[in-house]
C-alpha cells in the first residue's frame, strides 16, 4: 500500500514528505493507522546525527492510532483496537522484562538498527529501502510494528493525548517517579522544560514534592511550567541555587533535580550537583551526543556528600504497566496532556514544527495525521 510520510535522507536535512510503499504485516506485525504523532526532540537528535540512526529513515516514535490488520500469530489485538506504539519494545520474555525492568527489554537493543526483528523494512522508496525510527515511524499515515511494540488504550481516550505517553510524558514522568524517587514533601529541581521537562514536573507534582523549581531560560517555558506544578521558576542553574538556599530549610538545597534539556552535555553536570543537597539525586534523562564522553563534576563532593547521579530510559517505566496507569491519572484530572499540547501541524508542516521546537515556542507540538 501507499502511506504519505516524513522522510529523512541525509543529516542536517529538511524532512521531505512524500509518498512511500508500505508492505504488509508479516507474523508477529501490525498495520496500524496513525491519527496524531507527538513531535519529540529525539526526531530531531537523528536529524543533527547526535542520536545514529540509519539513513534513509522515516522518523516519528510518539504516536496513537487504529488498528487495521494483524500478522500471523497476533492474538492480543484485533482490527479497530486503539493502541499507543512504546518506543521501546517490551518482548516479556528477556531477563530485563522478567525484572519488570522492560524499558531495558534485549529486542530493544537493536531499535537504531531501522529494521524489523527478522532483519528487513517495510518500507521502500525512491527504488530502495527506508529504515524505521524505533521499530515505529509515526511520521507516517500508516506503519507496519511488531505487536512488542503496541499497548491497547480504551477506545474513549482522546488519541492525541494519548500519543503523548508514547515517550515524552512516560519519560518525564518516570524520571520523577520512578529513577528520582521522589517523595512526599521533598524540593525538586526540573531543568528543561520541553515536553519531558513538563512531564517530570507532573510526576513530581503526583508523587507529593512540596516545592518544585523548574530551570528554563526561555520565560514562556517558565510560566508554562507553573500551570504544570511548578511552584518556583529560575532561568538558570545559578540563579536556582541562589533561589534554593532561600526557600529550604537552613539552605540544605534540592532533595532531586532532573535534567531534561533538548541536548545534555557533560560540562553541566557539576552544576546539576550543585543543586542538589548531602544523599541528593541528580537524573539525567537528557539525550546527548554520543561523542560527549568528558563530564565536569568533583568526585569528592559525590563521594564525601553522597550524592548520586542516575540515568533513566523512558523514565525507567514498565511500558505496558504505566502507559494505562498515565491514562487512568489523565482521566482522573491529575495529569495535564491536552494543555501540553502547544501547537498542531500536518505532515507538510513537519518542518515548520521542529523550527517552532528550537525557537523555544512549544512544550509539545502534534501532527494531525490528514486521511482525508
Amino acid at each position: 500500500m501507499k502511506t504519505k510520510a516524513a522522510v529523512l535522507w541525509d543529516r542536517n536535512q529538511p524532512w521531505s514528505v512524500e509518498e512511500v510503499d508500505l508492505d504488509p504485516p508479516k507474523a508477529g506485525e501490525v498495520l496500524v493507522k496513525l491519527i496524531h504523532t507527538g513531535m519529540c526532540h529525539s526526531d530531531d537528535h537523528a536529524v543533527t546525527g547526535d542520536m545514529p540512526t540509519i539513513l534513509p529513515m522515516i522518523g516519528g516514535h510518539e504516536g496513537a492510532g487504529i488498528v487495521e490488520e494483524v500478522g500471523a500469530g497476533v492474538t492480543a489485538l484485533k482490527p479497530g483496537d486503539h493502541v499507543v506504539p512504546m518506543f521501546i519494545p517490551a518482548c516479556g520474555q528477556c531477563r530485563w522484562c522478567a525484572q519488570g525492568r522492560s524499558n531495558l527489554c534485549d529486542v530493544g537493543g537493536t531499535l537504531m538498527m531501522g529494521i524489523g526483528l527478522d532483519g528487513t523494512t517495510r518500507l521502500h522508496a525512491r527504488g530502495q529501502d527506508i529504515f524505521t525510527m524505533c521499530f515505529l515511524s509515526t511520521f507516517s499515515q500508516y506503519a507496519v510494528m511488531n505487536e512488542h511494540s503496541l499497548v491497547k488504550i480504551p477506545d474513549d481516550i482522546p488519541l492525541d493525548a494519548a500519543a503523548l505517553v508514547g515517550c515524552g510524558v512516560t519519560t518525564g514522568y518516570g524520571s520523577a517517579v520512578n529513577t528520582a524517587k521522589v517523595q512526599p514533601g521533598e524540593t525538586v529541581v526540573v531543568v528543561g522544560i520541553g515536553g519531558v521537562g513538563a512531564a517530570a514536573v507532573q510526576g513530581a507534582r503526583i508523587a507529593g514534592a512540596e516545592q518544585i523549581l523548574a530551570i528554563d531560560p526561555v520565560e514562556f517555558k517558565r510560566e508554562q511550567a507553573k500551570k504544570f506544578g511548578a511552584t518556583h521558576t529560575a532561568a538558570g542553574v545559578a540563579e536556582a541555587v541562589e533561589l534554593l538556599k532561600e526557600i529550604t530549610p537552613d539552605g540544605m538545597l534540592a532533595d532531586a533535580a532532573i535534567y531534561t534539556v533538548g541536548v545534555g552535555r557533560g560540562d553541566e553536570i557539576a552544576g546539576l550537583m550543585s543543586l542538589v543537597s548531602k544523599g541528593g539525586r541528580v537524573v539525567v534523562t537528557a539525550v546527548s551526543p554520543m561523542e560527549d564522553t568528558q563530564v565536569t563534576m568533583s568526585l569528592f563532593e559525590l563521594t564525601i556528600w553522597q550524592k548520586e547521579l542516575r540515568g533513566t530510559l523512558f523514565g525507567a517505566a514498565n511500558g505496558r504497566k504505566e502507559i494505562p496507569t498515565l491514562l487512568r491519572l489523565y482521566q482522573s484530572g491529575q495529569l495535564m496532556l491536552d494543555e501540553m499540547i502547544t501547537n498542531r501541524y500536518t505532515l507538510d508542516t513537519i518542518n515548520e514544527g521542529y523550527k517552532d521546537m528550537h525557537a523555544g515556542v512549544n512544550i509539545r507540538g502534534v501532527i494531525d495525521l490528514d486521511h482525508g
